[in-house]
């Protein structure tokens, strides 16, 4: 497949997936990108390991942008948690901290499975009251 034959496959999939396959997608690649800055730090290419890094705390914003704190008794615990992840990625990337980055894929590990168990149990419907409005982020 030929890059812009996977671009454009790329953009299809964001453009026709439910709400609550968007927070999945945005998941998957935040678990892709925290794997990518391990390795780039394991092996010292600091600036693959930024460039990851950094991607994965614009998806973290948009997490925590998208979620609707009056959803759900949790929402306010799961924001703190982002949060959390958020300046982890922070510190890992400007202490070059392999540490910090290995905790923020800890804790979304799990988050990422149990968002993904519920997006395959909930209508595509349902789904936009858990995401708040996910715009992506490629």
């Amino acid at each position: 497949m030929t890059h812009i034959a996977q671009s454009a496959y790329g953009r299809d999939a964001v453009l026709t997936a439910s709400p609550a396959r968007l927070l999945t997608m945005l998941y998957d690649r935040l678990v892709l990108d925290l794997r990518r800055a391990q390795a780039a730090q394991a092996e010292e290419r600091w600036s693959a390991a930024s460039t990851q890094l950094v991607h994965a705390q614009a998806i973290v914003a948009e997490l925590m942008g998208s979620l609707d704190r009056t959803a759900w008794d949790g929402a306010e615990d799961l924001l703190a948690l982002y949060v959390y992840v958020h300046e982890a990625l922070v510190a890992a990337n400007v202490g070059r901290d392999v540490a910090r980055t290995a905790e923020a894929l800890e804790l979304v590990l799990p988050l990422q499975e149990a968002w993904q168990q519920a997006a395959d149990q909930l209508p595509a419907a349902a789904g936009a009251s858990l995401v708040g409005g996910v715009s992506g982020v490629a």
